[in-house]
C-alpha cells in the first residue's frame, strides 16, 4: 500500500486565522482539510501596538483547536506563519509563551516581504498564465501587492494598510459617508504611492486579486450587478451602495456574512486606492494565497530550499570570497560533529551556521574596519527570502559577534534572555571556526581535538605545534578573555605527539 506525506500550513493572520492539510502526491498537493476561525486580532491592537488580553485569549482558543486537529503531525511537517498583526505587536513575546502552552509548533513571525513571496508562491503553483501577472492580498493589517511571471516574483511590497485597521481608523463606529471613504481612499493612495512608478514600469497583463476582502467584494459584484470581475467602475458602484446604506447595520447582501461586515468598508477603501494609483482595469480573485504558499515550500523542502538560494545569490551580489567560506564551513561542520550529541544540536542549527559563515564578509563591501557591524547590519536589514523574522536576527546577531569583543548590553538587546545560552554554543562554534581560517590558507589550519561539556569547550593541539605558532597561540588567549561574557569558557590543552 503505497503512504504519501501529508503536510500542514496555518495562517495566523490579522482577522482570521487558517489551517489547510494536504498531501503529496505524484509531485502534485491534494487538499484534504481546511479550517477557518475569526480571531480579529489586529482589533486587539491599541495606539501603542499592544495586544489586549481579549484578542490573546481568542488566538489561544482557536491555536488549542488546530493543535487537536493536527494530534500527530511530525513538526517538520507543519510550518506556522504569523503576519501583520503578531510581527508588530509590543508584546509578542508574551503571546508565544502563552502559545507554547497550547500549542506546540513553532510559530514563524515573517516580514511583510516575506508574506509577498510565499502569497506569490500560493498563486503561481496552481495559477499558471505566459504574462506578467499583478497579485493584490488584502489582509487584516496590511496590503501585499506582487509583480510576477511564471513561478518567480519581480516585484515585492508589503504596504501597512489593511481592511481592519483601515476600518477602524476611518469606519469604526459602522456609519458610512462620501466624506469617509474619500478620506480612507486617500490613505490608501498615499500608503500605495510610493511603488506606483516602479510596478507600472514593470507592466502586467492579468491582474487576481486573492482572501477574503477581495472575495468577498467579487461576492458583492454579483449579487448586485451579476458580474464576477472587479473594474474600478464596479467598485465605485459598491462605494455609492455603501454610502446610500448611511451604517453598515443597514446592510442586507447574501455577499456579505456577518462576520465580515466590521471590516468590508476599509478593504473597499484600499481596494479602490490600488486602482487608482496602479490604473488597474480589472481584476478577478484567485481562491489561493499565503498558506497554499506555505505548503508547496514545505513540500519542496525536502530537495530544495529557498533560503539557500537566497544565501548562494546574496553572497554573490557582494563578491564573497566563496572558497574561504567553504574552507570555513568544512571546519564548523567538523566541530559541530564533534559538540552535536553532548548539547543536543539540530541539522538546522549547522544550516544557520553554515549561512552564517557565508555572509559573515559582506560588510567588507562597505569598509574591512568593523566589518563585524558592517556585515551584521546588512544581513538584519536586507529581505532574504525564505527567512524568517526570527531566522535573520539569529543570523544577524551571530555575524555581529563572531569576532572582537562580545559586549553583554548588545547582546542582550540582539538576543533574548532565555535563549542566550543555546545561542552562545553556536557562535562559539562560529568563532573558532573562523579564527582557524584567519590567515585564508587551508594548509594553516591547525590539528585539533574538540570536546564539550555544559559550561565548556576543550580544544587540545600537539604541543610542538603550538609552540611554533605563538601567535595563534596569543589569538587563543585573547580568545578566552572575549569569552568571559559567553556561559561558556575555553579551555586549552597541549599533548605530545608520539
Amino acid at each position: 500500500m503505497t503512504t504519501y506525506p501529508s503536510f500542514a500550513a496555518i495562517d495566523l493572520g490579522s482577522n482570521s486565522f487558517h489551517l489547510v492539510v494536504a498531501r503529496e502526491v505524484d509531485g502534485r498537493l491534494q487538499i484534504l482539510h481546511k479550517e477557518k476561525q475569526r480571531v480579529y486580532l489586529a482589533a486587539g491592537l491599541n495606539q501603542n501596538f499592544d495586544l489586549d488580553d481579549a484578542a490573546i485569549e481568542r488566538a489561544m482558543h482557536v491555536l488549542a483547536q488546530f493543535a487537536a486537529t493536527l494530534k500527530g503531525f511530525e513538526k517538520q511537517n507543519v510550518e506556522v506563519a504569523a503576519t501583520y498583526t503578531l510581527r508588530n505587536c509590543s508584546n509578542l513575546r508574551t503571546f508565544l509563551k502563552q502559545a507554547k502552552s497550547v500549542f506546540p509548533y513553532k510559530i514563524n513571525v515573517i516580514s511583510g516581504q516575506e508574506e509577498a513571496r510565499l502569497i506569490y508562491q500560493g498563486v503561481a503553483n496552481y495559477i499558471h498564465d505566459e504574462n506578467n501577472r499583478l497579485v493584490i492580498d488584502i489582509g487584516g493589517g496590511s496590503t501585499e501587492i506582487i509583480i510576477g511571471k511564471h513561478q518567480h516574483h519581480k516585484l515585492l511590497t508589503s504596504r501597512n494598510i489593511g481592511c481592519v485597521t483601515m476600518s477602524k481608523l476611518f469606519f469604526e463606529d459602522g456609519k458610512l459617508s462620501e466624506k469617509r471613504f474619500k478620506k480612507a481612499i486617500i490613505h490608501a493612495e498615499q500608503n500605495i504611492e510610493a511603488i506606483t512608478a516602479s510596478y507600472s514600469k514593470a507592466g502586467w497583463q492579468t491582474c487576481l486579486g486573492t482572501s477574503g476582502t477581495i472575495k468577498t467584494l467579487a461576492a458583492i459584484n454579483e449579487e448586485l450587478f451579476t458580474n464576477k470581475t472587479l473594474t474600478l467602475a464596479s467598485l465605485e458602484l459598491i462605494r455609492a451602495y455603501f454610502v446610500q446604506a448611511q451604517s453598515l447595520a443597514n446592510i442586507n447582501l447574501k455577499a456579505l456574512p456577518e462576520e465580515r461586515k466590521s471590516s468590508i468598508a476599509g478593504g473597499l477603501a484600499v481596494l479602490i486606492g490600488a486602482f487608482n494609483q496602479l490604473n488597474i482595469e480589472q481584476m478577478v480573485y484567485c481562491d489561493y494565497a499565503l498558506r497554499e504558499g506555505l505548503l508547496h515550500e514545505l513540500a519542496q523542502n525536502a530537495e530544495f530550499d529557498i533560503r539557500t538560494r537566497t544565501i548562494t545569490s546574496f553572497a554573490e551580489q557582494y563578491a564573497v570570497d566563496t572558497l574561504h567560506a567553504q574552507n570555513i564551513c568544512h571546519t564548523i561542520t567538523r566541530l559541530f560533529k564533534a559538540a552535536r550529541v553532548h548539547w543536543q544540536l539540530e541539522s538546522l542549527d549547522l544550516e544557520v551556521l553554515r549561512w552564517a559563515v557565508q555572509l559573515h564578509e559582506v560588510g567588507i563591501a562597505i569598509n574591512s574596519s568593523g566589518i563585524h557591524k558592517h556585515s551584521a547590519y546588512v544581513v538584519s536589514n536586507s529581505q532574504l527570502p525564505g527567512f524568517t523574522q526570527e531566522q535573520q536576527q539569529l543570523l544577524g546577531a551571530l555575524i555581529r559577534f563572531h569576532r572582537k569583543k562580545i559586549k553583554p548590553s548588545e547582546l542582550n538587546t540582539l538576543v533574548e534572555l532565555e535563549s542566550q545560552g543555546q545561542f552562545a554554543k553556536l557562535l562559539t562554534l562560529l568563532r573558532l571556526a573562523i579564527l582557524f581560517h584567519q590567515k585564508r590558507q587551508k594548509s594553516q589550519v591547525p590539528d585539533y581535538t574538540l570536546s564539550v561539556t555544559n559550561s565548556t569547550v576543550e580544544l587540545s593541539f600537539d604541543q610542538s605545534w603550538f609552540e611554533q605558532h605563538s601567535l595563534f597561540a596569543a589569538d587563543l588567549e585573547q580568545e578566552q578573555i572575549y569569552w568571559k561574557s559567553l556561559p561558556l569558557s575555553l579551555c586549552i590543552n597541549t599533548y605530545c605527539a608520539k
